[in-house]
């Protein structure tokens, strides 16, 4: 509201110059010129009617020009334009021409960006995150990484810088590893643990591969293995949101930090390993958790003594053992392969999906989230079969061995035994023993141990070699018939022409 009845009170009671009545209200002395002017204009007599209030007396010196009409230019509907600008490719020049097409008279590009970034101020809007003690852990990667040199071969490698902050007390953790696959993922979080002592309740990570497997913000698809973790720590994952940063703005200021004080100080130093680089990293750390808050009394180490450690969960009786989960369909041999070596799973098993857990000494086989097999994990590629695990037949197939056929068969007789060993002899294969052993267990069982026993002595008398030689002597009597050998006999009687036993000693 303008100062009119201010200027016309100093300006006819008090009787102050023009320049004095800018200098006491601090406005102008043009505008109290203009108030003055005007009032005379408008025959205005002091002391005013005690009616006339600040509104009506500005109206009476500054009448509305009704008459007078402002055409506003149309704008866009800025609601649209923000939408379409999330589009791949969208720039708002070429927003602003397809608005001029529609709109021919519309306006210019630079007051449409102008309006377009007020709109935006009306859509920004913060949230203060109150973090409660030993609740939540962020976690990132910075984005610089540091280079190491291979004392043998001369080759640097980049190491990557993981970082760790508590949300209550701003505690900061990081580390160098070598990359950002799941094993260095999940050791990186073992480590971090045990640095702390203790396990918060939440754990809040970026949307990497060794993480989340299907980013989504109702229900992302965490890594299997880095569930495994969470439930051996008894934590909860809680990936942050695609494309929002502010989810986890604590890390985000903790990898600031970290490539301010600790990166950009160790950007002239070259490392000969891994453990030289950490071992640098932990010291600079230590100078930043104990470098006191600017605005608040202590510093992020003292904070975590007295908040965020008391109110963590305490770590497991053992630590984590890694383990990477794999959905693999078993084959019609009822096998599973891994690592190019393959391990038996229950037959009933074949052709259905099932889950492995792999650790670096043990296969172990889910199916329906219950263990349905348990291998020693070893290289090579000769299959590993559990006995128990192969169908009746296969079983006696592929445990079958030559020994235990030879004393079954010597159980029945030695010429049985002896018959066998021939049929082994020619054979040249395992399959080919085998069945040379199951065809004579058949004809025992067809025509008994004793018949078998003297059919076997009969077939190698006569120098027969083969199966069939056998069952042939059994369906047509031979066995139980006398050999010609049996019918010679030695004469009983004296001859000159018969020299006799005592002839040969």
């Amino acid at each position: 509201m303008r100062k009119i009845r201010q200027v016309l009170r100093l300006h006819h009671d008090v009787k102050l110059s023009q320049r004095a009545i800018a200098n006491s209200l601090g406005i102008s002395r043009d505008s109290v010129s203009d108030y003055l002017t005007r009032s005379a204009a408008a025959k205005l007599i002091w002391p005013l009617p005690s009616d006339m209030d600040d509104a009506v007396l500005e109206q009476r010196l500054f009448p509305q020009n009704i008459n007078k009409q402002f055409a506003r230019k149309p704008e866009p509907d800025w609601q649209v334009v923000h939408e379409e600008l999330k589009r791949k490719g969208a720039t708002l020049q070429v927003i602003h021409e397809e608005y001029l097409a529609v709109q021919p008279d519309g306006i210019n590009y630079s007051l449409f960006c102008q309006r377009y970034r007020e709109f935006k101020q009306t859509l920004k809007s913060h949230m203060r995150q109150t973090y409660r003690a030993g609740e939540r852990v962020f976690m990132d990667y910075a984005g610089p990484t540091v280079g190491i040199i291979d004392q043998s071969s001369g080759e640097i490698r980049r190491a990557q810088i993981f970082v760790g902050v508590l949300g209550a007390s701003n505690y900061i953790y990081a580390e160098a590893h070598w990359s950002q696959t799941l094993p260095d993922w999940i050791a990186a979080h073992v480590r971090m643990f045990e640095h702390f002592g203790g396990v918060p309740a939440v754990v809040v990570c970026d949307n990497l591969k060794s993480a989340v497997i299907k980013a989504s913000r109702t229900e992302p698809v965490i890594n299997a293995t880095y569930q495994n973790l969470a439930d051996h720590y008894g934590t909860v994952i809680l990936p942050a949101r695609a494309r929002k940063p502010k989810d986890k703005a604590k890390v985000e200021n903790g990898v600031l930090i970290i490539e301010r004080w600790i990166l950009f100080r160790l950007r002239k130093r070259m490392f000969g390993s891994l453990g030289e680089l950490n071992e640098a990293i932990r010291t600079l750390l230590t100078d930043i958790n104990l470098r006191p808050f600017k605005k608040l009394p202590g510093n992020r180490k003292s904070a975590f003594e007295s908040i965020d450690k008391p109110a963590l969960m305490p770590l497991p009786e053992t630590r984590y053992e890694y383990a990477e989960f794999r959905k693999v369909r078993v084959g019609l041999d009822y096998h599973i392969e891994v690592d190019g070596r393959h391990y038996s799973v229950p037959h009933a098993l074949r052709r259905r999906e099932v889950e492995l857990r792999l650790t670096a000494t043990t296969v172990e086989v889910l199916h329906n989230g219950q263990r349905v097999a348990s291998h020693v994990r070893s290289a090579g590629d000769t299959p590993v079969t559990e006995p128990l695990h192969m169908e009746s037949a296969h079983r006696h197939f592929g445990l079958w061995n030559a020994d235990q056929s030879l004393e079954w068969a010597l159980q029945i007789g030695e010429p049985v035994r002896g018959f066998l060993q021939l049929l082994l002899a020619v054979a040249r294969t395992h399959e080919q023993g085998y069945r040379a052993s199951i065809g004579l267990k058949k004809l025992a069982q067809d025509f008994g141990n004793e018949r078998l026993n003297a059919a076997c002595q009969r077939a190698i008398e006569i120098g027969a070699t083969t199966l069939s030689s056998v069952r042939s002597i059994l369906r047509n009597g031979l066995d139980l018939q006398p050999t010609e050998i049996s019918k010679l006999h030695e004469a009983a009687f004296e001859h000159p022409n018969v020299r006799g036993s005592h002839y040969y000693h």
